[in-house]
């Protein structure tokens, strides 16, 4: 019988140092992968289409100064209450090392501002997912509440971009207590016939979604924002059921009729602008 020799092959895992001196270092802050489609993009050419995946149209969160730039023309976004910061008014057990950390990244949940968008003047509200996740404390009620009273008293249209995980727990019932404040400035607003907008952006959900974010006379979304009440999990726990794939998307809620349109993140300063004018806004001189 024949013996057969295995020679295991010599494969080379690695590169020889001479070799890796001359591959380029690329820096891992420089790529970014889709959690849709999984794609590796390069960070500039993300950022430049507006933080929208270049390859399935991906909307990547984007903080509150971003959207502020995006939406407001140019040097023309004069912040308002912008010293208004939360505490620990309960003295919440870890509370006051969770607002030293989001106090690193945002100021607070909501920026509010008087900005002109396409020369139109108009109150501008946009909440901040890097605050704590855009959760609605007792300053962030007032900020808007505050915002709402302002765009009254000077017959102006309001835009308030929501992303909010809901309600802040460290805050209890003063946290809940928000949605009937800022529904009662809301209601005022409507009152006196002036124009509101809603733009709801990923995720959108809990005392948020139960409040001011659904009274917009006009309600926009972005493309595939999670827009509930009760997030999908907690949901399929108390039914014990699965729930549709899309569940919940803007697009799903759309045409449930809690939406009138699902807008790109590119278009949506022009929409804006023109929903503006059609409702007799003019551009200031």
């Amino acid at each position: 019988m024949d013996l057969f020799a295995f020679v295991k092959p010599k494969n080379e895992l690695e590169a020889s140092a001479e070799k890796q001196q001359n591959v380029p270092f690329v820096p891992e802050e420089m790529w970014i992968k889709c959690p849709n489609c999984n794609t590796m993009l390069l960070t500039t050419d993300m950022e430049e289409n507006l933080h929208v995946c270049t390859h399935c149209d991906h909307h990547f969160r984007v903080s509150a100064r971003q959207r502020i730039a995006l939406l407001a023309d140019k040097h023309t976004f004069k912040e308002q209450d912008g010293e208004l910061t939360s505490k620990n008014i309960l003295e919440f057990p870890g509370y006051d090392k969770k607002l030293e950390k989001a106090k690193k990244k945002s100021n607070e949940s909501v920026i509010c501002g008087e900005c002109k968008i396409g020369g139109i003047k108009t109150e501008l509200c946009v909440m901040d997912a890097e605050f704590m996740m855009g959760s609605m404390g007792t300053v962030t009620g007032e900020k808007i509440t505050r915002a709402f009273e302002y765009a009254t008293d000077n017959r102006l249209p309001i835009v308030v971009c929501t992303v909010s995980g809901g309600a802040r727990m460290q805050e209890g019932i003063l946290s809940l207590m928000q949605m009937a404040k800022t529904s009662g400035a809301v209601k005022r607003h409507s009152d006196a016939g002036l124009l509101y907008i809603t733009v709801l952006t990923d995720p959108t959900t809990g005392g948020v979604t139960a409040s001011f974010a659904m009274e917009g006379d006009i309600i926009i979304a972005e493309p595939n924002a999670l827009v509930a009440f009760a997030g999908p999990r907690v949901i399929e726990q108390t039914m014990r059921q699965k729930l549709p794939r899309d569940f919940q998307t803007s697009e799903f809620v759309m045409q449930k009729g809690f939406i009138d349109a699902v807008v790109t993140r590119g278009k949506l300063k022009k929409t804006i602008s023109k929903l503006l004018k059609m409702h007799g806004y003019k551009e200031a001189e």
